[in-house]
């Protein structure tokens, strides 16, 4: 953006934040933010790529594993997953079997997660039609496994899943104080691109882009905010004492539930648990009394239950654990959300414990749902799907052309990072004070960062002339 010259001191009114103080201010805010936000965003950017056409690359990648060739005759019929099962236990025959994934097309290998003795786990696949296993592929060490992982939390744990949600909260800064440049530049933008200027038409296409993608990184960042570790979990909490738990509750639990849903899916990239099912409870199958009669269902009965209650193919079951385990069966909800839908089958009776799906959710959860399968490019089919490629290309751009622009004005001086020289006028502007209370007030983490900056600000900046001088620190 153009800087726009200070009114003379005789011009300002006292107390009274003026326009170009005000571009100034948010400009050093945007150009600060950026340190934190751009390596993030990029990072989120190019993984987010990657996951959106996993289903696209993975294959690619390990065909030999992954895809199978398909009978030609029409008739043919897949071996009941019960086989499938019994082939991948003879071939691992300490390992448990914690998930089964069926594939989603006709040449798409099944997928079994299983979990060694040495508490390693992998993904084996078979041959849904000859029951042949295939190989096998650690989920964490494939393309869209690291993509995912580094989405996550940077493969950091609680650290670099706290460090994407300050990045995604200072975004919200960096998204509307760019708005407002944007929209206060205007006219210095085209008088310089006007005038040929070096970098004018660079700064222009980072402004016409940021303005269409900035309402995709706040729409992105309040639908990924709920996977986060501190505010999606203290926003479930606060949730949960106020007796309205987001996720509900299971009506048709008939037992005393054993875990959460996501506690019992073993360690995999191939499958998530919905958001708004995460919390919700496994019931436990009846364990038979002895002398009761000990009929055993299988994965097989778990899927024609499954079919009966009307769950849509592919289908994601999660195997029993322990003797009271139950099979939990999620249908395909991939373009959809609403058809969120998981029924728990008792693994001795084949019936019904318990049956939970998006109909049951109560209506924070419903919104957030459909917010995720947005966020993931899959809720409106193609449409979200190229919206959601297209959003990560403009992340990209904006994330390079910012520093570029930067890098052609960064000043001759040594010990200067250049940046905008403006102080935020928040005693005197009583809607920003009031929007960066509410900001910190519902986004904690942000509060937080927010506070650390003053404080270092009042202490550190402006007291030593040195880091004053390369901050371009102003009264």
């Amino acid at each position: 953006m153009t800087v726009l010259h200070d009114p003379t001191p005789q011009a300002r009114r006292p107390g009274r934040a003026t326009p170009s103080g005000l571009f100034r201010a948010f400009w050093r805010w945007h150009f600060y933010a950026s340190f934190l936000v751009v390596p993030i965003f990029a990072m989120l950017a190019a993984t987010g790529l990657i996951y959106l056409f996993r289903f696209q690359l993975e294959p690619l990648l390990h065909a030999d594993v992954m895809r199978v060739e398909a009978p030609a005759d029409a008739a043919a019929v897949r071996a009941p997953l019960s086989l499938q099962e019994d082939a991948v236990q003879q071939a691992y025959p300490t390992a448990e079997i914690g998930l089964v994934r069926e594939g989603r097309d006709a040449d798409d290998a099944t997928a079994f997660s299983i979990v060694r003795a040495d508490g390693s786990g992998t993904d084996v696949y078979v041959d849904p039609w000859d029951a042949e296993v295939l190989g096998t592929l650690n989920p964490d060490t494939t393309l869209s496994g690291y993509a995912v992982r580094l989405h996550g939390d940077l493969m950091s744990g609680r650290w670099g899943d706290g460090l994407i949600e300050v990045a995604s909260c200072w975004a919200i800064v960096m998204a509307l104080t760019g708005y407002y440049l944007v929209v206060a530049g205007r006219k210095a933008r085209l008088r310089r691109r006007a005038k040929k200027a070096a970098g004018a038409a660079m700064r222009h296409r980072h402004a016409l882009v940021g303005a269409v993608a900035g309402v995709g990184i706040l729409f992105m960042v309040v639908t990924g905010l709920p996977w986060t570790g501190f505010w999606g979990e203290k926003v479930q909490q606060i949730a949960t004492d106020r007796g309205s738990s987001m996720w509900s509750t299971d009506p048709g639990a008939v037992s005393d539930p054993a875990s959460r849903l996501d506690e019992s899916l073993p360690h995999s990239h191939s499958v998530q648990v919905p958001w708004g099912q995460g919390a919700s409870e496994v019931p436990s199958s009846t364990v038979p009394t002895e002398g009761d009669p000990a009929s055993v269902a299988t994965v097989d009965t778990a899927v024609a239950v499954a079919e009966e209650a009307g769950l849509e193919h592919p289908l994601s079951i999660v195997m029993p654990a322990g003797d009271d385990g139950v099979y939990s069966v999620m249908g395909d909800a991939f373009h959809d959300p609403s058809d969120e839908r998981t029924v728990h089958v008792d693994r001795y009776s084949g019936q019904i414990r318990a049956d939970y799906g998006f109909d049951d959710y109560p209506a924070l959860a419903k919104v957030v749902s459909q917010g995720i399968g947005l966020h993931e490019g899959r809720s409106l089919g193609l449409l979200s799907f190229w919206g959601a490629a297209l959003f990560c290309l403009a992340v990209l751009f904006l994330c390079v052309t910012g520093p570029l622009m930067w890098w052609r004005r960064r000043p001759s001086r040594a010990g200067s990072l250049g940046a905008p020289r403006g102080r935020m006028p928040v005693r005197t502007t009583w809607w920003l004070a009031g929007g960066l209370v509410v900001l910190g007030v519902v986004l904690p983490l942000f509060g937080a960062t927010l506070v650390a900056v003053l404080v270092l600000d009042l202490l550190v900046v402006r007291r030593v002339p040195r880091v004053r001088a390369a901050l371009d620190t102003v009264d």
